[in-house]
């Protein structure tokens, strides 16, 4: 029993290695080094690295041991001289050790070489070890390379660093180099247990496998870790003991958490984290066992039976399996990234334990990230059933919430003068050949316009003050038994109110405008204009401002089509040459003619007159129509008649057979919504293939 005052060496010191067997982890290094000493083919100079703990330094003492003890035998030194004493007290005058963080100048070099020639002055060999050799500045290796080159014959360096990395090459190819390898936590807890045995301690099997995973390789940070663990105990250390000494939760407890993660159950996560903290454990310490944690159950699902956990006890290796399979890799993946961006932001919080709940929830609320994978690939998961009663409760929520959404964002279609007096209207008559597929687009139609659509469709009103549709003008259905009369409408100036249309005794049949769809196109040289339309009008805004600024589009090769670009058309080649943008022309060519062709562009030099209407009207010497370039379509005199029918003054009969103020439907449309008339419009016109071809 020691008295109080007395000196306490610490473990790692008092079974410090004394032999090259007694280095753990190390076998390769003693191997070489006393079949060296063996055959006397020991090197002028020695470079050991590796990580902290590992024997680096004292391996460099038992080599000098070897060298100088005068009992040595095959490289293995007795330890009972005074020679091999003093050298592993650190006291011998032979044999120094200097320390190359507070001796790094070149000054401490220079002395050095002074008293390297001075021959030792009772053992063989006059050894150098300098530890953390990496901190000598520039200078001082440069001033030590020429005496580390060409020693005396009686001098040996011996050189230990943690970064070898920063080493200069000069200096590590004069060296023969030795790497330090990490201790396996089986040796570091053989070696505990021996210890703990000499000590007097009875240490669970638990417990030392925790200090072994702790310490991480290193058997120096084992042995103080185990020092400390002995005088917090009173005889029998426990895994209870350590965990509430080094603050970190104990395996059931990891278990019990990530079992709460993996049902996605987060209010049992929080009461579990909750019950840590209030039993001692750190959230930072808690944090990096959950991340080692996520590794292990990367491991395993990964398939390394062999690779030993770093978080709980092998022990539990079946129930991870499980965890890790009903996660899935994915979800692992992303948990790990979670927590790990989480413990960056532990070290700039003061709100640790807030950081540490809310990844641990966040992961717990990670979906199968199986089934974005399969939408992405096209694999569409399968969903749950539910049941009867579920699914028409989700059926009539989901009816409510368009109704609600359609009542707040869509245009009120309003009934007809007979239905909003009560009277039921006739069933709509659908017209096998209403709307023609094959109408092109016309870029000068007006908005509300569409191909293909007729007189049974509403086209709505462009008004800021009222959303009301009523049935177009002038316009008639395709198989109609009379013509109606032409119908005005009148813009109300109203607050935004939703309407309350009256239930017809049958449901009334409204035919949306179907928007336009482009027909299948047979490539030929003829129609290469009509696809260059097409494009224009589904390529997106930027790219068709490009084709806009071209002058047309021609057949190549089978394989290719090129845009005729103007030299002086900057834009557009700018906006074409862009890879992406012609990725989006030529998946549009294969939807349209279903042939995949590349596309290129061609540079010409367009004369103004052979520009179309529409670029060259802007001119003034463009007064008459002139020959199409290649690849558009033929210019038509439709939009000049259509903007001289627009410049005339509205026509006096339309406007004056309804009175707005007397036409029963306006009048109640006005006293539901306390509406008065600001203004009285002509409703746009619906352009139909019957009605083109008459004008044609």
């Amino acid at each position: 029993m020691t008295t109080a005052g007395s000196h306490y060496t610490v473990l790692a010191r008092r079974f410090r290695p004394q032999a090259f067997d007694d280095v753990v982890g190390q076998e390769h290094v003693a191997r070489a080094l006393q079949n060296a000493i063996r055959a006397g083919r020991v090197a002028h100079a020695y470079m050991f690295t590796g990580a902290r703990g590992v024997g680096k330094t004292s391996t460099a003492r038992i080599l000098a041991k070897a060298l100088n003890c005068p009992n040595a035998v095959d490289g293995v030194p007795c330890n009972q001289c005074e020679i091999c004493q003093g050298i592993s007290s650190g006291n011998d005058v032979d044999v120094l050790e200097i320390d190359g963080a507070s001796n790094r100048g070149i000054d401490d070099i220079r002395s050095l070489r002074a008293n390297v020639g001075v021959r030792s002055m009772r053992t063989q060999f006059k050894v150098y070890i300098i530890d953390e050799v990496h901190m000598l500045t520039k200078e001082a290796f440069n001033a030590l390379l020429k005496t580390l080159e060409e020693p005396p014959p009686n001098v040996k360096f011996v050189f230990c660093t943690t970064e070898p990395n920063k080493v200069p090459d000069t200096i590590l190819s004069r060296c023969q180099r030795f790497d330090f390898s990490s201790i396996a936590d089986q040796s570091i807890a053989d070696r505990l247990r021996e210890i703990a045995k000499i000590e007097g301690f009875e240490v669970t099997e638990d417990a030392l496998e925790l200090v072994a995973r702790r310490a991480r390789g290193s058997m120096r940070d084992s042995q103080s870790l185990f020092d400390q663990l002995l005088a917090f105990s009173s005889g029998t250390v426990s895994a209870d003991d350590v965990h509430r000494m080094l603050g970190t939760a104990g395996d059931d407890r990891l278990i019990d958490l990530f079992t709460a993660i993996v049902e996605h159950r987060p209010g049992e996560v929080l009461t579990i984290l909750d019950g840590a903290f209030g039993g001692g454990v750190q959230p930072g310490e808690l944090m990096d066992q959950c991340i080692g944690y996520v590794r292990d159950l990367m491991v395993i699902v990964s398939g390394g039976t062999s690779v030993p956990l770093c978080s709980v006890a092998a022990r539990f290796r079946d129930t991870l399996q499980n965890q890790g399979v009903r996660l899935g890799m994915p979800g692992i993946m992303a948990a790990f990234q979670v927590l790990s961006d989480a413990r960056s932001q532990m070290f700039r919080s003061t709100f640790a334990r807030t950081v540490l709940e809310m990844a641990m929830v966040q992961v717990s609320l990670l979906e199968n990230l199986s089934a974005l994978a399969d939408l992405l690939s096209g694999r569409l998961p399968s969903l749950p059933e539910l049941p009867a009663a579920s699914a028409a409760s989700v059926a009539t929520a989901g009816e409510k919430k368009n109704s609600d959404v359609a009542s707040r964002s869509t245009p009120l279609i309003a009934p007809s003068p007979a239905a909003a007096m009560g009277i039921a209207p006739p069933p709509v008559v659908e017209s096998e050949d209403e709307g023609d597929a094959s109408e092109p687009y016309d870029d000068d139609s007006e908005v509300g316009d569409s191909p293909g659509s007729s007189a049974s469709e509403i086209a709505p009103v462009r008004s800021e003050n009222a959303s009301v549709s009523v049935p177009a003008a002038n316009s008639q259905p395709a198989h109609a038994p009379t013509p109606q009369p032409p119908v005005v409408t009148a813009a109300v100036e109203t607050t935004p109110v939703a309407a309350v249309a009256p239930a017809p005794p049958q449901p009334v049949m409204i035919a949306a405008a179907e928007p336009a769809v482009a027909p299948q196109i047979v490539l030929t040289e003829e129609t290469c204009g009509q696809l260059f339309h097409e494009l224009i009008r589904c390529v997106g805004l930027t790219i068709a401002a490009g084709l806009k600024k071209a002058t047309g589009l021609v057949l190549a090769s089978s394989s290719r089509l090129e845009i005729l670009v103007d030299s002086t058309a900057d834009f557009a080649k700018k906006v074409l040459d862009v890879p992406e943008n012609r990725a989006r022309i030529e998946s549009e060519v294969l939807r349209l003619t279903g042939r995949t062709m590349a596309i290129g562009m061609r540079p010409v030099t367009v004369d103004p007159k052979d520009l179309p209407v529409s670029a060259a009207s802007s001119s003034p010497k463009a007064a008459a129509p002139s020959k199409p370039a290649p690849g558009r379509p033929a210019p038509s005199s439709k939009p000049a008649e259509k903007s001289a029918h627009a410049s005339e003054p509205p026509q006096a009969n339309l406007l004056g057979e309804i009175d707005p103020s007397r036409d029963p439907f306006i009048r109640r449309v006005m006293e539901a919504f306390g509406a008065s008339v600001v203004r009285v419009t002509i409703a746009p016109s619906v352009r139909t293939a019957d009605a083109e071809q008459a004008a044609e």
